[in-house]
């Protein structure tokens, strides 16, 4: 495309445009239909510019141009609690519903890997001294010892506060740098599964695993989950920079990315609970089987929203994205 001929050939009517954006008295009926008709001329043009000609300074200028204009046309928008609600029972489920080709595999596989490392230390003496000395072991896993007092070693708020946000940073981070084709998201799965194996490990060869399982399952069911459905929507993200599918790959990966960041809004509250069950329940007097009953509770109730609620939600169409009125308009591009 000769982008000389093509700006000469239009250029009176982004004037237009201009011109009609910058009247400060209301538009006539008839300049209104005019604002609406250059409007979507203007778009079909940026996005021919973009595809075969981007030129910097005017890609620039039709941006502002088409944004001024679709904010005119279709009005300011502002946030509700309409949003919020449509937001947890529907856009959050139904984008972990369809992520769920991503995390149940990561899910299975990291909790495959955990309990490998966990028996591979469990019954290698060598191993489990090459973690600490026979001192600290003993000092770790001993009735009364660190494994046990971790979660009663802080008042319950500010332990509950501060694994909230260790544990909502640590989602944030696999969603983020799930753009970098999913590589560090699978060395923090590695890390985390890697801690997970040596407290099974070394409470296991000291015989103590029923305690062990009793502090962490109240509260590492749904903590787990959400890291899962974190690192699986990272991973798909990744993937989606080497496969985009039929859409361009910009297009797929800012459908993608909006999605991955109501996934960071919604795992930050999955994640509160679970740190109000580890503040508040792991370390209480409660019975065990109590307390894994809570866990198991929480657990069920958030696969019940995601497999119940969001399944429902995608089947209807909904995939977690922001409304369609809300996103670029995309025009069909030839390969």
């Amino acid at each position: 495309m000769d982008l000389d001929v093509f700006v000469a050939a239009h250029q009176a009517q982004w004037d237009r445009l201009e011109q009609l954006l910058g009247r400060g008295r209301k538009l006539t009926g008839a300049e209104a239909d005019e604002l609406v008709a250059l409007y979507q001329r203007t778009a079909t043009h940026l996005s021919l510019i973009q595809s075969s000609a981007p030129d910097p300074l005017l890609t620039g200028r039709l941006t502002q141009l088409v944004a001024r204009a679709r904010s005119t046309v279709t009005g300011t928008r502002r946030a509700s609690w309409r949003d919020a609600a449509r937001f947890f029972t529907a856009g959050f489920p139904a984008a972990v519903y369809r992520s769920r080709r991503w995390w149940i595999p990561a899910a299975l596989l990291s909790t495959a890997l955990g309990v490998l490392i966990g028996w591979w230390i469990a019954t290698h003496p060598e191993v489990q001294a090459a973690v600490a000395a026979p001192e600290q072991l003993k000092q770790l896993t001993r009735p009364g010892g660190e494994y046990e007092t971790y979660y009663s070693s802080h008042p319950a708020a500010s332990f509950a506060a501060k694994v909230w946000t260790n544990n909502a940073q640590a989602a944030a981070v696999c969603l983020v740098l799930g753009a970098f084709l999913g590589l560090p998201v699978l060395w923090i799965l590695f890390l985390n599964m890697a801690n997970l194996g040596v407290g099974l490990g070394l409470m296991a060869s000291a015989g103590r695993l029923d305690v062990f399982l009793g502090l962490i399952l109240p509260h590492g069911l749904l903590e787990l989950t959400a890291v899962f459905v974190a690192a699986g929507t990272g991973l798909r993200l990744g993937w989606t920079v080497v496969d985009p599918g039929p859409r361009t790959r910009r297009a797929a990966l800012a459908e993608q990315g909006r999605a991955a960041l109501g996934m960071a809004i919604g795992l930050a509250v999955v994640l509160f609970v679970s740190g109000l069950i580890e503040g508040f329940v792991t370390p209480s007097g409660l019975p065990t089987w109590a307390r894994i009953s809570i866990g198991v509770a929480a657990e069920a109730a958030f696969l019940a929203y995601v497999f119940v609620l969001g399944r429902r939600a995608s089947h209807a169409g909904e995939a977690g994205d922001v409304e369609e009125a809300d996103r670029t308009a995309l025009l069909p591009t030839a390969a």
